[in-house]
């Protein structure tokens, strides 16, 4: 984790400023550089060092942040993973060459390799270790390892609701160059109290994390949604469009938000204007960084550094009225670990496209993105794009959250489905979604199929688990109820 230097530097300058604030433990900011420093020497006696990887798997916050700071101090590459991952969860992220190979029964719920045990990691990496418990303190001279904008000094887990897990390498220089503009964007300072309201094992909040302690601010880390006393000390949040609203409604000392993962709807922005919060939107992707910006309503700007474009379909394909987001930028990942098979693509002068589609753009505009490509739905040969659909449903009256797929039809392939989450014990009446739908969308996008769920299914980064759903669906869930 690209941080320990500057760890180091606010517990030099402002030694009794509150750092951490977690479940178990708050830490000054000497105190955590004491703690690192400690856990540093610890990893480096067990043979950590630059061009290894440290996977991390620890529940409390507070000791997860600990643990990667201390590898990044070491001059390894820390890896954040899920506490609850069995041996063969993590065998298939750190070496996926290997991930179609058939797993023995034994080992799919065999517990997580014991602490400090040393993997098999593919190159760049010369060896890994995992942890699985707080680090214990190991006494010596100071540790300082001399951090280079080269460094492999990050490796995140894609959010991805299914299929075969994804490591992403990132340098150093593509998370800490961007802190600065970050902080100005959104009016982040040394002062501040930040609120990071879910797991670190999602790049949004592990970011918002290291960013608070590059800040020097103080990182409010529950490890969970937040109690109202929690929240009610925070000055700045980074969450999640979903949890804006009640979040609003119960943090009276909050000024700012930072909010990623999904498009943020004008409602919630309207509230927090009203509750004099100032907001920050963003759009990106855990491959990608940032990529566009939305600090007053207006619309998606590129962040600072990045060149966007949309790439239309070609001459035989003009009425298409979307085309695919390429980015270039000094925010990208590396890659895959292991050369994993994922959405990044690259092409030859350096620009990069996960697929996401979008309206076309023009440099100097606003850039409207419509969604990832391949989870548009092609039904009786149109082409609908889900989030379209679902910006819609969201405005109807009880509904709490949306999630639009496709499901199979024998003569148009597939037809429009929405799954919706209720506000009260009870969705809206189909009717009125049916009425919302008329309004506001075409008859291709119109959903034919309407369901109900308790709970949305959800990532780890909170955004809506939308090929689990799918896959519930299909499988006959009697949780996701048909509407009648």
């Amino acid at each position: 984790m690209p941080t320990a230097e500057h760890v180091m530097r606010h517990a030099a300058e402002r030694p009794s400023r509150l750092a951490v604030c977690g479940p178990k433990a708050r830490l000054t900011y000497a105190e955590l550089a004491d703690r690192v420093q400690g856990a540093a020497r610890h990893l480096l006696g067990r043979g950590a060092g630059p061009g290894t990887l440290v996977a991390i798997g620890l529940r409390d916050p507070v000791a997860l942040l600990t643990a990667a700071l201390a590898a990044d101090l070491a001059g390894a590459t820390p890896l954040v993973g899920d506490p609850s991952w069995s041996r063969a969860r993590w065998s298939r992220l750190l070496t996926p060459e290997t991930a179609d190979a058939e797993t023995p029964a034994a080992d799919v719920s065999a517990p997580p390799p014991a602490t400090d045990t040393v993997l098999d990691v593919p190159a760049p990496f010369a060896a890994g270790l995992v942890v699985d418990v707080p680090l214990p303190y190991a006494s010596g001279p100071p540790v300082w390892h001399e951090p280079k904008p080269q460094d492999l000094a990050w490796a995140c887990v894609t959010s991805g609701s299914t299929g075969r897990p994804r490591a992403i390498v990132r340098s150093r220089a593509s998370w800490t160059d961007s802190f600065e503009h970050l902080s100005e964007l959104a009016g982040i300072g040394r002062d501040d109290v930040v609120l990071v309201p879910g797991p670190l094992v999602s790049s949004l909040y592990a970011f918002a994390a290291v960013h608070a302690l590059a800040t020097g601010a103080t990182a409010l880390l529950p490890g969970r949604r937040p109690s109202t006393a929690q929240a009610a000390g925070a000055t700045v949040v980074h969450l999640v469009p979903h949890l804006l609203p009640d979040l609003l409604a119960r943090a009276g000392s909050l000024r700012a938000a930072v909010v990623g993962g999904a498009a943020l709807g004008p409602g919630p922005r309207e509230q927090a204007a009203r509750a004099g919060v100032r907001v920050m939107s963003y759009y990106g992707a855990t491959e990608l960084s940032f990529v566009a910006a939305d600090i007053d309503g207006g619309g998606l700007r590129p962040f600072p550094g990045v060149e966007i474009e949309v790439r239309l379909p070609g001459a035989e394909e003009r009425r298409a009225p979307l085309g695919e987001v390429w980015v270039r930028s000094p925010w990208l990942a590396e890659g895959y670990l292991g050369d994993a098979a994922g959405p990044l693509r690259r092409d030859g002068d350096g620009w990069v496209s996960v697929g996401d589609v979008a309206e076309p753009y023009r440099s100097g505009g606003a850039l409207r993105v419509r969604g990832r490509g391949d989870g548009a739905i092609q039904t009786g040969g149109a082409t609908v794009v889900p989030e379209d659909v679902e910006e819609v449903l969201r405005k109807v009256p009880g509904v709490a959250d949306v999630v639009v797929v496709g499901t199979p039809h024998p003569s148009l392939g597939a037809v429009v489905t929405a799954v919706v989450e209720a506000e009260q014990a009870a969705p809206p009446p189909r009717a009125l979604l049916e009425a919302a739908a008329r309004d506001g969308l075409d008859a291709a996008q119109r959903p034919r199929r309407w369901h109900a769920v308790p709970s949305m299914p959800r990532t780890p980064a909170g955004k809506p688990a939308r090929a689990l759903i799918a896959a519930r669906l299909a499988d006959g869930d009697p949780l996701i109820r048909r509407l009648a």
